[in-house]
């Protein structure tokens, strides 16, 4: 589930209006990509959108657009931001950013987005907005409805496009844009998809709890799998670290939970018995379908681990994509906290590595002006 679909439905549903702002466009070297979100309220904001002055200025227009939804409900603005001398960070880029002043009346495509992303389909949301051609910026609730659909057959990435219909209009009253400005529609339409990655951990040691810690702050689903159902915290223990991310299994049979993962999985092993960890191994290799296994161990547990898996009957090829030692190169410190932040990068090496090499073609560019 993406995290501000959630926030909004919640902010939506107390009756509080929210603005999205939202990476409609990047040029050149910017904090964050297109796509990114961030949600402003009167008294605060969630999410981020690269910090620093750019951040503060969005949060200013943000709550602008919020006094101006006062007299139109829907308003929607874009702006062209440049991350150079007036905002005072040194990026060189720019951004346009796109706000839409939202209240409950939105609740509906957002339930209907989060009952989608929740089963793991990937959506097209799209968004009208009208610009001036003179590039000045104006807000306007004369705008259609957010409309939601199915992906192009075979686009299931994530991206974000801010392009021109090619409908035009003459000014009209309430816009603040010059009088006499023709005004051009821009249409925002960004593939939202499931950003939570499978995990299988085995193990609930100090290594593994210290590890659950860190993927409770990250966009992923763990199963937590350990036949030691005393090794487990307490469940006051568990809910104090508040990883609602993370399912514990006590399970005697843990090898049935390779089974019933979803392909792409990624598998993180550690458990407190050799033997066993010689079995996952060859159960997630044999299935081959993941997309990170990462075990904890020194080089001669590889090596004779590589000796045993492949006297199993492994394919070296698949030996070669286990990851032991566990952890990024370089960091050589074995307290839990340690490893489990160095396993953590790993991970998400090769999430972002898998990401990248699944990503749909670039789109055409922009215009430059919105």
């Amino acid at each position: 589930m993406q995290a501000w679909v959630t926030d909004l439905q919640q902010l939506l549903a107390h009756g509080d209006a929210a603005v999205l702002v939202t990476v409609a466009r990047v040029e050149g070297s910017v904090p964050r990509e297109a796509g990114t979100k961030m949600i402003v309220t009167r008294e605060a904001a969630r999410h981020t959108i690269g910090g620093g002055h750019l951040e503060w200025k969005a949060i200013e227009i943000a709550r602008q657009v919020l006094r101006d939804g006062m007299r139109m409900s829907h308003a929607r603005r874009l702006e062209r931001l440049s991350l150079g001398p007036s905002l005072g960070q040194c990026c060189g880029g720019a951004v346009v950013l796109a706000f839409e002043r939202l209240d409950v009346a939105d609740l509906g495509w957002l339930a209907t987005l989060g009952r989608r992303l929740a089963a793991g389909a990937s959506t097209v949301r799209s968004v009208s907005f009208r610009s001036s051609r003179n590039g000045a910026t104006q807000t306007d609730s004369d705008v259609g409805a957010v409309l939601l659909s199915e992906p192009e057959p075979g686009v299931e990435s994530p991206d974000c496009l801010l392009w021109d219909t090619g409908a035009h209009t003459g000014s009209h009253a309430g816009a603040n844009t010059h009088a006499n400005a023709d005004e051009t529609t821009l249409l925002l339409t960004e593939t939202i998809a499931p950003n939570d990655f499978p995990v299988v951990l085995f193990g609930a040691g100090h290594v593994g709890a210290a590890l659950v810690r860190v993927l409770g702050t990250l966009p992923c689903q763990v199963r937590w799998v350990d036949a030691r159902d005393a090794a487990f915290p307490s469940p006051e223990a568990f809910a104090a670290l508040g990883a609602s991310n993370v399912a514990i299994d006590a399970n005697d049979a843990p090898d049935e939970a390779i089974d019933a993962a979803p392909p792409g999985t990624s598998f993180i092993v550690m458990t407190h018995d050799h033997s066993l960890d010689l079995e996952l191994a060859e159960r997630i290799l044999r299935r081959g379908d993941f997309v990170f296994f990462g075990m904890i161990g020194s080089h001669s547990k590889r090596k004779q681990f590589e000796h045993r898996l492949a006297a199993r009957g492994i394919d070296p090829l698949q030996i070669a994509r286990m990851n032991c030692p566990l952890g990024v190169d370089g960091i050589v410190d074995k307290s839990p906290e340690v490893i489990a932040i160095s396993a953590a990068a790993q991970l998400l090496q090769a999430i972002e590595a898998a990401a990248h090499a699944h990503a749909s073609p670039v789109q055409a560019a922009l215009p430059h002006s919105a």
